[in-house]
């Protein structure tokens, strides 16, 4: 009940698509209970009824999209064992010096000490394909219809290496059933350029999410002038939740333009206790305060029971 009480009922101004409740979006999966982005932790942010589950996405040598959140290998694998010799000189190893079937031959590991502990199970690097099936697989089974919500990492680095990520995302999205602007599917990026690609070059009608740090240019996107140029080929922001703790009007500039806004990233285990007394009350002023559409969090199941509650 409480998340009909919560719409704000945003419609698009790119497309008829509408939403209507708070979202909650499963950031790398339920990453603050397993190690971000494997197949269990996007299974797992599935069972706790996330209703999205974000892979963030890095090519490989042979043009293979993995779930990873970095365009380095070493922060969240074991890649230093299996190929010591192949790091580049600056100290770090890139997914786009390695085929596939090489990173197959990994073991991921959790990023955070506070975590799940290192080394314990077996988990490995999901290609995006794999985790599209795993989830549209428990919708068959579950009946609960939960979405994607793809993370470009790096385009720009991977077009200098020969690897242009715009094409070949919507490729396989649309090889998935992922093509209409209704589609249960946000593209986001921090870069500007693929996103206006993918809209006005490219044709896709699907929903596309400009996420913004703080950046030099985040004051810029965010002003209306920005936000109205951000509305021609996106349907929403996705800003740093500082951002919006130091100016909570980003939201209605958003709104009114028809841009949803989903902040990024809520964690049980690390919230301000300076500024809030509780992880509820921290996503109490988000969602009752600030009036955001949705955000991201490590921990699906706890903004799932508040929500509900």
């Amino acid at each position: 009940m409480l998340r009909l009480l919560l719409s704000t009922s945003i419609v698009c101004v790119l497309c008829p698509f509408v939403w209507a409740d708070p979202l909650v979006i499963a950031h790398r999966g339920a990453s603050g209970y397993l190690p971000e982005h494997t197949l269990e932790a996007y299974a797992v942010a599935h069972a706790m009824g996330a209703d999205y589950v974000e892979p963030d996405l890095v090519l490989t040598k042979d043009g293979h999209f993995i779930c990873l959140h970095d365009i380095h290998l070493e922060g969240t694998t074991n890649v230093e064992e299996v190929f010591p010799d192949r790091k580049r000189k600056d100290d770090s190893w890139y997914p786009v010096d390695f085929t596939l079937a090489e990173i197959k031959q990994l073991q991921v590991h959790e990023r955070l000490r506070n975590r799940f502990p290192r080394m314990k199970s077996d988990f490995e690097v999901p290609t995006f394909a794999e985790m599209i099936e795993l989830i549209q697989g428990l919708n068959e089974t579950t009946g609960k219809i939960v979405g994607i919500y793809p993370e470009l990492k790096a385009p720009a680095f991977h077009a200098k290496a020969g690897l242009p990520m715009e094409e070949a995302i919507l490729s396989i999205l649309k090889k998935y059933g992922y093509s209409g602007s209704n589609s249960k599917v946000f593209v986001q990026c921090f870069e500007v350029e693929p996103l206006r690609k993918m809209r006005l070059e490219l044709g896709s009608k699907l929903p596309q999410v400009m996420l913004i740090g703080a950046s030099g240019s985040a004051k810029k996107m965010l002003s209306a002038d920005g936000l109205k140029d951000l509305a021609s080929f996106v349907n929403g922001i996705g800003p740093s939740k500082g951002l919006i703790e130091k100016d909570p009007a980003i939201v209605k500039r958003a709104h009114k333009n028809g841009l949803v806004v989903h902040p990024y990233t809520f964690r049980a285990d690390s919230f301000s206790k300076k500024d809030y007394k509780s992880f509820v009350k921290e996503l109490e002023q988000f969602y009752k305060k600030y009036n955001v559409d949705g955000v991201f969090t490590d921990h699906p199941d706890k903004v799932v029971a508040y929500l509900a509650n």
